[in-house]
């Protein structure tokens, strides 16, 4: 990073909805509340998980990987939403914003690769069943998820490091709800022509590309299950797929339309509302898809509880 640049900028404010004064009053309870189930959620199914040693399989260690991200994510976004939100103006310091924008990319970016991760689980367990623990055994679920992790690590560092070198010497508004890329490129004051063109391109690698596979995998999945003969065996493969595509589906369709193109030509107030699919609802849905849905997590979490009011009894 170059150091002068933050002689011009030292700080950032962060407008939220700071036109309609109203409109942030009346959402800081719900996103408020929002965010506390997005936790608890999240947290429920890594405890569950964790201790639960029937659900120590790729299927649900990979949920586990990806409620850690959600929780992660939330962290990152929320809190200092809220705190957007409660005020017309906030501040949010030089570095503080360089590293909201870092760990935005860091825990989005290994979502991706999870997300496509478990598509491809999905894919071995349904269309090759009798080889799958062969095809997804310890050693592939290991790289898979190290794959993940460290490509978010990348893609963070990147291109957080690649925005923060640009001189920033004009407004420091930032017309948004956090430091995501996006807005925070409209305020540089130099010629970002090329990390557009390598913005265009990370996102059709790390976003488009895994969003496709995953596509290809449920259309190999959908035609596994119409050819199964038992009725309920096509119903509990259609349940644990669908809950899968409609988390993927709302991840990657906002995501895409954000970061296809830093400088688009959505309005900031619909960039605003892109930007709460993925960082707000991803996250909470995620739990509620996954545990509502899924007989073995239910069984897991009663199991917990039973454990529990047990040890209270005695």
């Amino acid at each position: 990073m170059k150091r002068q640049n933050q002689s011009f900028v030292v700080e950032f404010i962060l407008l939220g909805f700071s036109n309609f004064p109203e409109l942030q009053e009346h959402v800081f309870g719900v996103f408020l509340v929002i965010y506390l189930v997005t936790l608890m959620g999240n947290a429920i199914i890594i405890v569950i998980i964790s201790l639960g040693q029937s659900l120590h399989v790729p299927m649900y260690l990979f949920l586990l990987n990806l409620s850690v991200v959600e929780v992660g994510f939330s962290a990152v976004i929320m809190p200092e939403m809220l705190v957007v939100l409660s005020t017309q103006k906030t501040t949010i310091t030089f570095s503080g914003c360089f590293a909201q924008m870092y760990f935005i990319l860091f825990f989005g970016g290994t979502e991706c690769f999870l997300l496509g991760a478990m598509a491809y689980d999905r894919f071995a367990a349904i269309c090759h069943p009798l080889t799958y623990p062969m095809i997804m055994n310890k050693r592939v679920f290991m790289k898979l998820v190290m794959f993940s992790w460290v490509s978010g690590t990348t893609v963070a560092t990147v291109q957080t490091t690649w925005v923060f070198s640009f001189p920033f010497c004009g407004p420091n508004e930032i017309n948004h709800l956090s430091c995501e890329t996006p807005a925070v490129l409209e305020l540089v004051c130099a010629d970002t022509f090329l990390f557009e063109i390598y913005a265009f391109t990370g996102t059709i690698l790390i976003v488009i590309i895994p969003f496709l596979l995953i596509l290809l995998s449920y259309v190999r999945i959908l035609f596994a299950i119409l050819k199964m003969p038992s009725t309920t065996g096509r119903q509990k493969a259609f349940s644990t797929c669908a809950s899968h595509l409609t988390s993927v589906t709302l991840f990657y369709g906002t995501a895409n339309m954000t970061y296809l193109q830093p400088k688009s030509g959505y309005s900031p107030e619909t960039k605003k509302l892109m930007s709460l699919s993925y960082s707000l609802l991803t996250p909470l849905l995620n739990p509620l898809i996954y545990s509502l849905r899924n007989s073995e997590m239910k069984r897991a979490l009663m199991k917990l509880w039973r454990r529990k009011v047990d040890l209270h009894t005695f």
